[in-house]
């Protein structure tokens, strides 16, 4: 398994209940890849929404617990002309929070697991497959998998990182050329964005009568979030912020706290904390140049249905999977579909 995120815990932890034998290998100190958190406050991702059943199922299993996002109150809209109110909230949708943060999800999925399971600090840069492997029974050898963390040979390997990304590993023999140009051009979700939570003494803007929720055609912020926890405790906002130049930051505290102020009021002026986080300075989830891959069509791509190498490689981010791409939902789905491929080779190891 190559990273540790929520595709590729999910994938292990029902590999392992199959009786497997499994290797999980994170290049970083830390499970959770895009699922981060900060006191709690998510730094990744945030929302789970109805139809994702999968999302829910594994929240109530790990013994976790949601709370719907807080919806309640007029929206905001800045534009040129100044701030102004919308009646209602036409803004958000009906969703749910994981009590802790989203990024809770990690750490319980990876308690579950046999120790020895995860290597942190297991950088992949190679792996090489055995010629002639048809992932028959055929006894063909195993796959190789090199890191800086040492060699792992297996029968299945799983990436578990966004394709961009995985097309940074040297595969041995060569993919097709159209499958590296389309793990190349293939977006890393929230790879090129910036995340922006700011924490309050109290949830302000409830009191007087917003829901936190705000669109704005100013900047730098584009959209804003009620990101309280339960009961408004922490109070906090949150919102995106396209990439600026490559190699310069999107946003500062500084900036984002003049336009909560231009568009909430006076008490947005004092944040208890301001935590920033751009994305594309995460070297183990988007590579250079990831604000140029633009092409969303190609999430949940067919290629990235069927496995690779001759049925040695599996993937499980959620790029990969044909419906919730981007979503925790499709990181789930993705790694269901690598375990079911598995399943059905003849190999028994990982």
């Amino acid at each position: 398994m190559v990273g540790a995120g929520l595709g590729g815990l999910a994938a292990a932890r029902s590999l392992v209940a199959s009786g497997r034998s499994v290797r999980v290998l994170e290049a970083r100190e830390r499970v959770g890849g895009r699922l981060d958190a900060v006191d709690g406050l998510d730094l990744g991702a945030t929302w789970f929404w109805p139809g994702e059943t999968r999302v829910a199922a594994l929240v109530a299993d790990l013994g976790l617990t949601s709370y719907a996002q807080h919806l309640d109150g007029d929206a905001r809209y800045q534009d040129a002309s100044g701030t102004q109110g919308l009646r209602g909230n036409p803004i958000d949708v009906v969703s749910s929070r994981i009590v802790g943060g989203a990024a809770s999800l990690a750490p319980a999925l990876a308690a579950t697991l046999p120790e020895g399971v995860v290597v942190l600090g297991a950088a992949v840069s190679a792996i090489d497959v055995p010629a002639g492997s048809d992932g028959g029974d055929g006894g063909e050898g195993p796959v190789t998998v090199v890191s800086t963390a040492g060699r792992v040979r297996a029968d299945h390997v799983v990436l578990a990182v966004p394709p961009a990304l995985a097309a940074r590993i040297v595969v041995t023999p060569g993919l097709p050329h159209d499958v590296v140009r389309l793990m190349r051009t293939t977006p890393v979700w929230m790879g090129a964005m910036t995340k922006v939570v700011a924490t309050y003494a109290d949830p302000f803007w409830r009191r007087r009568g917003w829901s936190g929720s705000a669109i704005s055609h100013v900047g730098p912020l584009r959209e804003i979030h009620d990101m309280s926890g339960p009961g408004g405790a922490p109070a906090a906002l949150f919102g995106f912020a396209p990439p600026g130049a490559p190699g310069r930051p999107a946003v500062t505290a500084a900036v984002v706290v003049a336009q909560l102020v231009a568009i909430f009021g006076a008490e947005a002026a004092a944040p208890v904390r301001v935590y920033v986080r751009d994305w594309r300075d995460e070297r183990w989830t988007s590579p250079p140049g990831v604000q140029e891959m633009t092409s969303y069509e190609l999430l949940g791509h067919p290629d990235y249905q069927v496995p690779m190498a001759h049925g040695r490689l599996h993937w499980a981010s959620t790029e990969t999977a044909p419906a919730f791409a981007g979503h925790l939902e499709g990181a789930l789905r993705a790694a269901e579909r690598a375990v079911a491929a598995i399943a059905g080779s003849g190999h028994r190891g990982l």
